[in-house]
């Protein structure tokens, strides 16, 4: 029976929505309308240009792999460019071009014919196997360039780093990257893999999840080819393996993998893992696995600093070309505070909304993105509420935080109401500073390091901070 274009698409959605968030699928995927098949060629609308590279740019692969699943490896997209006009929707001409041109964005946009190259898979069900090559499975888009350095990942970066120059012949091996989730522990492990590749062309790098590593054991186990599988890992000079914590009550698939780790490191290969938390909480992990993960170097990734986190924005939206005003990236930065994915998310679908709608990306519209993504969104913290609570505590007017004095107690509640401001609250800089009787930026700032000096070496003062914010929060319902 011959699919229909519609039937065709919606076979798509369904494979799309296996390999792409639920937020991404209703941003870039359900506008799209299906308007044509004619032999291998799907024609697919999409409401405007700044949709159409997107797509291009960022699920390239997702799309290929839904062409070659119904169309064959001959199959092509096309795109048109639906365009808003006084007179209503009108359709840009669809531009003919090569698979094989690279694309003028500037001068096609109107289709793209997709090359369609099936990708080898790792075959190491292979008897007698003595050598294969590898895919290293890398995101390429992961590299250390676009991975920010802050206090909350120096360690596991500068570590990653030096691992990358020599793989095996560091004290960093393993190295274990924990931490919560969406805080780049991925990206990082992806960047050392990278560097590698790039640096060192030679050595062979292979990332693998924890879930995939059981499928391959449980896979050769059925086919009775152990020994090839066991080969196939002791090929590897770099073994990267994500969420180790998946492994947990996993005994057979622990075993295997004990004697996998054993061979590489007394080569002297160099082993990646990244878990959920440090390898003392694994739970359910033989211990000679976890004596093994604490050879080399644990190093934990914390949530990133508001300073961070708009470098985070920053870095984003140059990579697009995309320019976001200062007073966004600073209400995002401050609207999510933990997690980098979600932080994406959130970038993702503020430039769909803005091109979907024609609208310039401003504060009213980070608000209302923002409120479908963090339900308190509206519960802001102001200025003036920190600053009733800390005077509260030191029993002192709230007026005497906006003079000119130098009594200490006024000038430690002062600082402390600064930094709790820049922390918990969404105003910049500049406008915290102004509410402290027109103050500017540089003096919240030095006060923020001043009460961050004194955090760390005053845990009895660290208490009264830990405190007020509890109370803050308590207050406020965040």
């Amino acid at each position: 029976m011959v699919k229909t274009y519609i039937e065709v698409w919606n076979n798509c959605l369904d494979t799309i929505r296996q390999h792409v968030t639920d937020q991404a699928f209703k941003t870039w995927f359900e506008p799209i309308e299906p308007v044509n098949l004619q032999g291998d060629a799907l024609t697919i609308q999409v409401p405007n240009k700044f949709f159409y590279e997107w797509l291009e740019e960022h699920y390239i692969e997702v799309l290929k792999l839904c062409l070659v699943n119904e169309l064959g490896k001959g199959g092509k997209l096309q795109y048109r460019v639906a365009k808003a006009n006084q007179g209503g929707q009108v359709q840009e001409p669809v531009v003919n071009q090569s698979p094989e041109i690279k694309r003028d964005m500037n001068k096609h946009y109107g289709q793209f014919s997709l090359r369609t190259e099936e990708k080898k898979m790792n075959p190491f069900v292979i008897p007698g196997i003595q050598k294969v090559k590898i895919d290293a499975q890398l995101n390429p888009n992961y590299t250390f360039e676009y991975y920010i350095e802050g206090d909350c990942n120096r360690l596991a970066r500068s570590a990653g780093l030096a691992i990358a120059k020599k793989p095996g012949q560091t004290a960093f091996n393993p190295l274990m990257v924990f931490g919560n989730v969406g805080l780049g522990k991925t990206h990082l492990a992806h960047a050392i893999g990278n560097e590698v590749k790039r640096t060192l062309p030679d050595k062979t790098v292979l990332y693998v999840s924890s879930e995939h590593f059981t499928n391959q054991f449980i896979e050769a186990l059925s086919n009775n080819a152990m020994s090839d599988f066991i080969h196939y890992y002791q090929l590897v000079d770099v073994l990267i393996v994500d969420d180790i914590q998946f492994l947990e009550n996993k005994h057979k698939t622990q075993e295997i993998f004990f004697h996998i780790f054993n061979h590489l490191h007394q080569r002297g290969k160099q082993l990646i893992l990244t878990s959920d938390r440090p390898p003392k909480e694994l739970s359910g992990m033989e211990e000679r696995l976890i004596s093994r993960f604490k050879w080399g170097l644990s190093a934990d990734l914390q949530t990133p600093s508001l300073e961070t986190r708009m470098a985070i924005i920053q870095q984003k939206m140059n990579k697009d070309g995309i320019e976001l005003p200062h007073n966004v990236m600073e209400y995002i930065s401050f609207a999510l505070r933990t997690n980098v994915r979600e932080l994406e998310g959130i970038l993702i679908s503020l430039i769909a909304q803005a091109a979907l709608n024609q609208r310039e990306i401003d504060l009213d519209l980070a608000r209302e993105v923002i409120s479908k993504f963090v339900d308190d969104v509206s519960n802001e913290i102001s200025v003036e509420f920190i600053q009733k609570i800390v005077a509260s505590y030191y029993n002192i007017p709230v007026e005497k935080l906006r003079e000119k004095t130098r009594k200490k107690l006024i000038v430690t509640a002062r600082k402390l109401s600064m930094y709790l401001a820049k922390q918990m609250s969404n105003k910049s800089l500049a406008v915290i500073g102004e509410s402290f009787g027109g103050r500017d930026h540089s003096t919240v700032i030095h006060a923020c390091r001043s009460i961050e000096e004194m955090l760390q070496n005053d845990d009895r003062f660290k208490n009264v901070v830990n405190d007020l914010t509890k109370k803050i929060k308590t207050n406020t319902g965040t």
